[in-house]
């Protein structure tokens, strides 16, 4: 048996991934891109990859995989037909960063509402120390409380958004894009109704056809101009040139991203010309990376490998 680790350092060096040697083989690389993809899978049994492409291009030569798993919970680097056709088994990861992506949304949230990068600066560059009065409050800041908080995607993690977001004193409100959520314990809106009257709106969607430029110039022409629009689901969920549009000609008061249409940035992208921190802030697809959430999903994949040699489909995506 061997297995193929194409991305080791998308769950961290600090995070072990030795206890995969108990099944056979494990060769790790770092990193890979597409054009490596193939060379490197061509003789393994099973594949651990994240955003590699695993698809005819990349698979075609590989004659003995027979699972490929995945250390995120999205597969849309898999050409989930061709697998199928082929019989390979695909299995990924559910609901194992819940919590780190919750918690990073309201840390977004509120560094952007409560502008608190700029109230460190005015501490550290020493203005404050040389004021008379005791507080400095320049830019206005609002409650949570009786606000409208929307979601996009009421799957685990939307909920548990929704939860905190109530805890706070939210009004939660959300929009079902596939049109087959099950959730009842909030209000289901239409999507005008959800950017129209949101003074907060997060988005926990997979990416699909549906949701793939969702937030666009039109969306973000009918949101409030107080609202904070925040994305921690898939980048191409926003139009990132939209985005920007938006933010320049004040549509909306700020956005947080933890995720972009293409990543790492490009230069191409309008929005790494933003500087205004009260405005826009960005980071790098870490939301989901707590410690506990990466050691995790490596426990989870060890486990969707032992079931697999098992004779036994543990979160197959394909069946």
């Amino acid at each position: 048996m061997k297995i193929v680790i194409l991305e080791r350092n998308s769950v961290g060096t600090d995070v072990e991934v030795s206890c995969f040697e108990k099944f056979g083989e494990v060769i790790c690389y770092d990193n890979t891109v597409e054009r490596q993809v193939a060379e490197r899978i061509g003789d393994a049994d099973i594949i651990i990859g994240n955003k590699a492409p695993l698809n005819e291009s990349t698979l075609k030569d590989a004659a003995n995989v027979k699972l490929i798993c995945l250390f995120s919970t999205g597969y849309d680097c898999v050409d989930i037909d061709y697998c199928r056709g082929r019989n390979i088994k695909v299995a990924n990861v559910v609901d194992y960063c819940t919590d780190a992506v919750s918690q990073h949304t309201f840390a977004m949230l509120f560094y952007l509402l409560e502008h608190l990068r700029h109230y460190d600066d005015y501490v550290k560059n020493g203005t404050y120390g040389a004021q008379d009065r005791f507080s400095n409050f320049d830019l206005p800041f609002v409650e949570l409380k009786d606000k409208i908080w929307g979601i996009v995607g009421m799957g685990h993690i939307g909920r548990k958004v929704a939860g905190i977001a109530q805890a706070f004193g939210c009004h939660v409100i959300f929009y079902s894009a596939s049109g087959k959520s099950s959730c009842t314990e909030y209000e289901r809106v239409d999507l005008d109704t959800l950017l129209r009257t949101s003074d907060f709106l997060s988005l926990h969607c997979p990416l699909s056809e549906r949701t793939r430029g969702l937030i666009d110039k039109n969306a973000l022409q009918k949101m409030k101009q107080t609202a904070i629009l925040l994305n921690v689901a898939r980048g191409p969920v926003i139009n990132n040139a939209d985005l920007y549009w938006a933010l320049q000609n004040e549509e909306i008061k700020a956005a947080g991203l933890d995720v972009l249409e293409k990543e790492p940035i490009g230069s191409d992208n309008l929005l790494g010309r933003i500087q205004d921190s009260n405005r826009l802030l960005i980071t790098p697809h870490m939301a989901w990376a707590a410690t506990e959430a990466r050691i995790r999903i490596v426990e989870e994949v060890f486990q969707n490998i032992e079931a697999y040699l098992n004779g036994k489909d543990r979160n197959i995506v394909n069946r």
